[in-house]
C-alpha cells in the first residue's frame, strides 16, 4: 500500500495535470502572440506580458523557442538574448522542483530516508515502465555527469519540458539544472531572437527557416558532447567482458 505521502504527491499531480489540459483548451497560442503583438511598443507593458508568458509557460503549453522569438520581436537581439535565456532558466525551474517533489519527494525529518516512488507504488505494468524509465535516465546522467547531461539534452530537438522532468527524476541537483539549461539553450535562444528581431511581425514558428539546420547542428553538437562518456561506457564493459570471460548482458 502507498504512503500518504505518495497519495497526497499522486493527487497533486492529478490536479496540476487536469489544470494544465484545461488552460491548454482555453488558451489559443496563436491569441497569446498577437496580444503580445499588439502591446510591442509599450516597453513596460511588453515586459510585464512577456515575464507573465515565461512564469505560466508550463500551464500553457508554450515551447520555449517561439517565445524567444517574441522576445527578439519586442526588445531586438542585444537586450532579447540574455532576457530570454534569463526567462527560460527560470522557467524550468518550477517545473523541476515540482516534478521532484511528485515523483521524489524529500527525505522523512526523522528517519532520513527517502519515501516511496510513485513508480513504486503504480500499479501493474505501469509501475514497471516508469521503473525502467527511471533506471535509464539515471544510467544516462550517471554516465554522461549532470551538467554535461543537461546541456546535452538541451542541444537535442526535444522538448524543453521533457528534458527537465527527465533531470527531475534523476540526481541532477538544481544548481546543475540551472548552470546545463544556460549553456545548452543558448544557441536555440540566440536564433530565434535573431530571427525574432528581424521578423515584421510574431510569427508562432519560432525559428522559421533556420530551424531544420539549427537543429541538425544542436543535435551534433549533443552527440559530439556524449562521445566521450559513451566511449567510456562501452570501453569499460568491454573489459568487464575480458576480466569474467562472458559478455556483458547490458
Amino acid at each position: 500500500m502507498s504512503s500518504p505521502s505518495v497519495r497526497t504527491r499522486a493527487v497533486a499531480a492529478a490536479v496540476a495535470i487536469g489544470a494544465f489540459l484545461c488552460t491548454v483548451a482555453l488558451v489559443s497560442p496563436s491569441a497569446l502572440l498577437a496580444t503580445v503583438e499588439s502591446v510591442s511598443a509599450e516597453p513596460l507593458l511588453f515586459g510585464l506580458v512577456v515575464t507573465g508568458l515565461y512564469l505560466g509557460r508550463p500551464l500553457l503549453a508554450l515551447p520555449t523557442t517561439p517565445l524567444a522569438a517574441v522576445v527578439g520581436y519586442g526588445y531586438g537581439v542585444a537586450v532579447g538574448v540574455p532576457v530570454a535565456l534569463l526567462g527560460v532558466v527560470v522557467t524550468v525551474v518550477p517545473v523541476f522542483l515540482a516534478v521532484r517533489w511528485i515523483a521524489v519527494g524529500s527525505p522523512d525529518d526523522d528517519t532520513g530516508v527517502q519515501p516511496a516512488s510513485i513508480s513504486a507504488s503504480a500499479p501493474g505494468p505501469f509501475g514497471s515502465i516508469l521503473e525502467r524509465a527511471g533506471t535509464v535516465v539515471g544510467q544516462y546522467y550517471e554516465t554522461a555527469g549532470p551538467i554535461r547531461g543537461v546541456v546535452a539534452s538541451r542541444l537535442a530537438p526535444i522538448p524543453s519540458d521533457v528534458a527537465t522532468c527527465a533531470a527531475a527524476v534523476s540526481d541532477v541537483r538544481l544548481r546543475h539544472l540551472v548552470i546545463g539549461t544556460a549553456i545548452g539553450e543558448l544557441p536555440w535562444t540566440i536564433a530565434a531572437v535573431v530571427v525574432g528581431a528581424s521578423a515584421a511581425t510574431v510569427r508562432t514558428g519560432g525559428v522559421g527557416d533556420l530551424g531544420a539546420a539549427l537543429t541538425l547542428a544542436c543535435l551534433a553538437a549533443a552527440i559530439a558532447l556524449l562521445a566521450a562518456p559513451a566511449y567510456r561506457l562501452v570501453r569499460g564493459r568491454g573489459d568487464q567482458s575480458r576480466t569474467t570471460g562472458r559478455p556483458t548482458d547490458r
